[in-house]
């Protein structure tokens, strides 16, 4: 008597979307350069020294994002005893620029839609024997 076997297999794997990584990217470039400019608004705001080497890189390196959007707002000075404080509207609006460029970036791209789990069913049948 001969007798056919069927057997049904699967196999099981991940993907993933290349835009996670280009979404990382963005993210981390966003970041830092959020990160530099509220460093630039509290040095501002809590009046820095503008000698001091940190605080000058920090002016540099941000002035030309910032630079840019000064004028639209005047900056309102606050004379303390030893340091005049600056509230410095330019360096707000560079930073709600930078967020609403990311974001615009961000939605242009492919839908994230993290790792995929992608099955493979098949059907398998074994020759009988003679």
């Amino acid at each position: 008597m001969m007798t056919e076997q069927v057997s049904k297999e699967t196999e099981t794997y991940k993907t993933k979307h290349n835009s996670s990584n280009a979404r990382r990217i963005i993210y981390t470039i966003y970041g830092l350069i959020s990160a530099v400019l509220a460093f630039r608004l509290i040095f501002r705001l809590l009046g820095a020294n503008a000698e001091n080497f940190f605080v000058r890189g920090i002016y540099a390196l941000t002035q030309p994002l910032v630079g840019i959007f000064e004028g639209i707002f005047s900056q309102s000075a606050i004379n303390g005893s030893e340091s005049a404080a600056t509230f410095e509207p330019a360096t707000v609006i560079a930073m709600v620029v930078i967020a609403l460029i990311s974001w615009v970036v961000l939605q242009l791209m492919p839908p994230h839609g993290g790792k995929r789990l992608e099955k493979t069913e098949y059907m398998k049948q074994d020759k009988p024997e003679n």
